[in-house]
């Protein structure tokens, strides 16, 4: 009889651990290198947005009328990073693509917007010296970057498509799936398409769009934003396809960091905002639904590993299951 594998969540069967989670696509070192760039990139960068945005500066590569738009930016940049620095503890594409994917969407939209709104670009209009300086690096950094997402995605389709089979005689941690809870997919499904929807308009319709961001903002700033929405439009999108929170566990890392580092900004610079029109309203409906699902997610695996843990008999040595596994 095949030896038993455990895994979070769970027991099963060696024999039949790749038929219940399935070996996966080998994760290439290209998607994690790069992941690894821009996470330390996004705390520099991200970090100075959101700082000078929260004492009233825009510090943007492009002129904001209001410093709300860069530095919420930047906080979505801070609050991401820490989810892309665990990349490299999975071992499988599908444990991470729910986080890389917004990732290509967040490089290749802010060259696109970048380029789209040369004209409006710090290093265009002149401006401090520091501010024109950062929008020259912008530019080639932001360029480069989304290039080389996009090259890394193509890089990783282009390796096998499988690892080595986990059915040899040797035992080894297969993860057992942890489904997303049925009562959770309506509203997950809510949530992601909100912030798709948002996102598509704001960048596709910009003009129209931005008079229901509830501060000032212009072409290249409700692109901007769009950008950011879109991304985790597909982000949760992605999560709930996956329909394995294990597999998603590093968006559920990003998804509460950004909504946390957003809502202090907006709480520090609360008296820029227009909180009785129904753009703040749906705001903060959208940043509280990112919060609870990351949150809510995490403690559902925790509960799952705990389970698992204790489904197995103790004082067996790993790989083997308990009596009512």
């Amino acid at each position: 009889m095949s030896a038993p594998a455990t895994g979070r969540g769970g027991t099963v069967p060696a024999a039949t651990a790749a038929a219940v989670s399935g070996p996966g696509r080998p994760l290439s070192s290209a998607v994690v290198v790069l992941s690894t760039v821009v996470a330390v990139i996004s705390l520099g960068v991200g970090a100075l947005l959101a700082v000078a945005g929260a004492a009233g500066y825009a510090a943007g590569a492009w002129v904001s009328p209001e410093p709300l738009s860069p530095g919420l930016i930047g906080a979505a940049m801070v609050g991401v990073a820490p989810g892309l620095l665990t990349l490299g503890r999975a071992g499988t594409w599908e444990e991470v693509r729910s986080l890389y994917l917004p990732l290509v969407v967040v490089m290749v939209g802010l060259s696109a917007v970048t380029l789209l709104n040369a004209g409006s670009l710090r290093v265009a209009v002149g401006g401090p010296l520091f501010l024109v300086l950062f929008s020259l690096g912008w530019v080639p950094v932001v360029g480069a970057l989304a290039l080389a997402s996009v090259g890394c995605l193509a890089a990783q389709y282009r390796g096998p498509a499988a690892g080595p089979s986990r059915t040899g005689p040797v035992p080894v941690p297969v993860p057992v799936p942890v489904p997303v809870p049925a009562w959770s997919r309506p509203l997950l499904a809510v949530l992601g398409s909100g912030w798709l929807g948002i996102g598509a308009g704001l960048l596709l319709l910009p003009d129209f769009w931005s008079a229901f961001v509830p501060w000032t903002v212009n072409r290249a700033d409700a692109q901007g934003l769009g950008v950011w929405a879109l991304s985790l439009g597909v982000g949760v999108l992605a999560s709930l396809a996956e329909d394995d929170l294990g597999r998603s566990r590093p968006a559920l890392r990003a998804v509460p960091a950004v909504a946390v580092a957003c809502g202090l900004l907006l709480a520090v610079r609360a008296s820029d905002v227009a909180w009785g029109s129904g753009g703040a309203v749906s705001l903060l409906a959208l940043l509280g639904g990112l919060l609870v699902t990351g949150v809510t997610g995490q403690l559902l695996l925790a509960r799952a590993g705990r389970e698992g843990a204790g489904r197995a008999a103790p004082g067996k040595p790993r790989g083997e299951a308990g009596p009512d596994a």
